[in-house]
């Protein structure tokens, strides 16, 4: 799950588990264990908070940074060209074929 999303749910939950403590906030242990619940909320979402802080750095100093430099294929090697009695030799040897 992308971290916003996570952030988003983690907002709702926190509204609702003041809603439930305000409406039961005249039970003492039903009070206490959804204040210990909303603290556990409250460090999930701050934590996300800095991880999220992280991944936007992180994204940041990728963008700013130099690309990766393209490796370069080596030049292929020139071709080898015949000498002018090379040439000669093959015209003589195809004449001889036909």
């Amino acid at each position: 799950m992308k971290t916003n999303k996570a952030l988003k749910r983690l907002a709702k939950i926190v509204e609702l588990m003041s809603d439930v403590t305000r409406r039961y906030s005249s039970a003492l242990d039903i009070r206490e264990t959804l204040q210990d619940a909303s603290a556990a909320v409250s460090r999930a979402k701050e934590a996300l908070d800095l991880q999220a802080a992280s991944e936007k750095a992180k994204n940041l100093a990728l963008k700013h940074s130099k690309p990766p430099s393209k490796a370069k294929p080596e030049p292929s090697k020139p071709k080898r060209k015949l000498s002018a009695a090379g040439r000669s030799k093959k015209r003589r040897a195809a004449k001889k074929k036909s």
